[in-house]
């Protein structure tokens, strides 16, 4: 039988591990360590600490259920555990869901669905004539199991997908808000290239100087080609354009 300590000894050992904790973070704090959410010297002139900040932030509404679920997340997680206080900033989020399917079968099924989503947020000052204060984007991924055979679960995945994304969504736009109010450096943005078309063999032309063409995703393939949806170049929450036409001309 293995020998346990006695309760005793476990008790005195408490005094030393927390100076041991207290020393590293003494440590890391003569290295420039600061926790992110921490209440810096000088807060209160400063507006508060990146709590107090992050609570006057108002959310507007996002488009269609993924927005209502991502504008729901950002509020729980600007306000805290505190009570909320959104009279300072509005925050603006474009967002949307790529979905790609990978792993397709011979009968053109597919084991697993990729989604990638992109999101695009503004923070405004609230005032008259609001005023652009910062501005970032974000990326996620994640993906699910398609199970064909199985119609309810297969709903079930799907809706819990998209609660995954948009939390995940959410807390990297709640990060990037706290890094730019601790430090107020530029948050990274996403660099659009312009995209590839392709004529869609499928669609008869408009008329002998348009014809309709398929855009490519971020990697280079058609949509067509492996079933995916087609990215929403609006900007919009959750939408898929579908095909595009543009003058040959």
């Amino acid at each position: 039988m293995p020998h346990l300590p006695r309760p005793d000894a476990l008790r005195s050992s408490r005094p030393l591990r927390r100076a041991v904790l207290m020393a590293m973070v003494t440590m890391l704090g003569g290295c420039g360590f600061q926790p992110l959410y921490g209440s810096p010297a000088g807060s209160a002139a400063a507006g508060g600490t990146i709590p107090d900040q992050l609570r006057q932030i108002y959310v507007a509404s996002i488009p269609e259920r993924y927005g209502q679920e991502l504008r729901l997340f950002l509020q729980q997680n600007l306000a805290g555990a505190e009570q909320e206080d959104p009279n300072g900033y509005t925050l603006r989020v474009n967002s949307y869901v790529m979905n790609e399917a990978i792993d397709i079968h011979s009968d053109n099924t597919t084991g697993r669905t990729r989604a990638t989503a992109h999101a695009h947020w503004m923070l405004y000052t609230v005032a008259p004539t609001p005023m652009l204060v910062t501005q970032g984007d974000t990326q996620v991924m994640d993906g699910e199991n398609e199970t064909f055979e199985q119609y309810f679960a297969q709903n079930l995945n799907q809706t819990a997908l998209a609660r995954r994304v948009a939390q995940a969504v959410a807390d990297r736009i709640t990060q990037q808000l706290a890094i730019w109010f601790k430090t107020h450096a530029a948050p990274a943005q996403r660099t659009v290239m312009p995209q590839a078309t392709y004529v869609d063999p499928n669609v008869m032309p408009n008329s002998s100087t348009e014809i309709p063409r398929q855009s490519v995703g971020e990697d280079g393939l058609p949509g067509m080609a492996i079933g995916r949806s087609s990215p929403d170049p609006s900007g919009t929450a959750g939408g898929d354009p579908g095909n595009g036409t543009v003058n040959s001309q």
